[in-house]
């Protein structure tokens, strides 16, 4: 990493972690990422690896306007995208253009330029574990498209983009700062359009995105909903496509989430449930080990603790010494931050 890289990968971290609202995290994430790549708009969205490449779990914006977004979204489900992120996720350098300079249709193109968009430039974030975001950037109709060039430069952010993104995460609170709440119930209609609202989801959205002052648009949920929905249709008709089930972060709510869509008929044609739940136990724990590097063997360890296992009993399970279940512990503090096991339970509790 040379030392621009290195003063990059501090800023980003910086301005990631430090908190403030999405609007403004994604000012300064657009600052930073312009010194490298030139843009006119961005979009920084956390993705899962352990859910997959489908919808992110938070994001960060900066002059994105929500109408193209909505249109964007619809237009992937009725028209088909030329450059979805499950198909970035299989080029051996996950970057490319949709629009001037690069791929994408007439009708692609159209859409763009209703806008006042010339192209989008789409970076999968990913490394050996998985995918951890998706970074996109805009130029307006007329101005220079992205090359080369300007793809490369942007692969040379992927390390620390990956390292700024999953310190946010890390450096949110452990332990749930809200309370949990009974599951609730959203659901889509065939025509894209939210049908019902249940009291007991109001509130998760009244927890989850407080409304004025706190910085996220009023449109965000709406189009988070629909998009979860096409999601869930595409997977009714191709069991093969991302399943419509995401795990955000206690960095982004409070506390961690789980979100998923289930069509309620047979091919998708019908009304999408989405539901809304606490997340804790086995639920939590893939997308919590993955985000705070924790091994296989430290994660067995974490199951057995969380089942009621003391350690001299995780020791006799996995055929380890107590010395060892022991520095596995004191690993997963250090990983986390957890003063003890109590505290490392209470986190996966949900």
């Amino acid at each position: 990493m040379t030392h621009a890289d290195g003063r990059i990968a501090r800023d980003l971290y910086a301005a990631i972690v430090q908190g403030g609202s999405p609007a403004a995290t994604g000012a300064a994430i657009s600052q930073i990422i312009g010194r490298r790549v030139a843009h006119d708009a961005l979009r920084l969205v956390g993705l899962n690896p352990a859910t997959g490449v489908g919808l992110g779990v938070f994001s960060f914006w900066h002059e994105y306007q929500h109408a193209l977004i909505s249109d964007l979204v619809l237009n992937r489900y009725l028209h088909g995208d030329p450059c979805p992120p499950p198909a970035l996720a299989l080029l051996g350098e996950p970057v490319a253009v949709v629009g001037a300079g690069g791929c994408g249709d007439t009708g692609m193109r159209r859409l763009l330029s209703s806008h006042g968009v010339g192209g989008e430039l789409r970076l999968l974030i990913k490394d050996r574990h998985g995918p951890w975001g998706l970074l996109g950037l805009l130029r307006a109709e007329g101005a220079r498209p992205f090359s080369v060039a300007d793809r490369r430069e942007a692969q040379r952010l992927v390390p620390a983009l990956v390292t700024a993104l999953r310190g946010y995460v890390t450096a949110g609170p452990l332990t749930p700062t809200v309370p949990s709440l009974p599951t609730g119930v959203i659901t889509v209609g065939p025509d894209h359009a939210v049908r019902s609202i249940s009291p007991q989801a109001r509130d998760w959205m009244r927890q989850m995105w407080p409304g004025a002052g706190s910085g996220v648009p009023d449109w965000i949920a709406n189009a988070f909903w629909v998009g979860l929905s096409l999601h869930a249709r595409t997977h009714a008709r191709d069991t093969g496509a991302w399943r419509p089930l995401l795990c955000a972060p206690a960095a982004n709510f409070g506390r961690w989430v789980l979100i998923h869509g289930q069509p309620l008929d047979e091919h998708g044609d019908s009304d999408v449930a989405i539901l809304i739940q606490a997340a804790g136990g086995s639920l939590l724990l893939p997308s919590f080990c993955d985000w705070y590097g924790i091994t296989a063997r430290e994660r067995r360890i974490l199951e057995l603790l969380y089942a009621g296992a003391a350690p001299k009993q995780i020791a006799r399970a996995l055929d380890l010494s107590a010395y060892t279940v022991n520095d596995h512990l004191k690993s997963l503090y250090g990983k986390t931050g957890a003063q003890g096991r109590d505290e490392l339970i209470a986190a996966i509790s949900g």
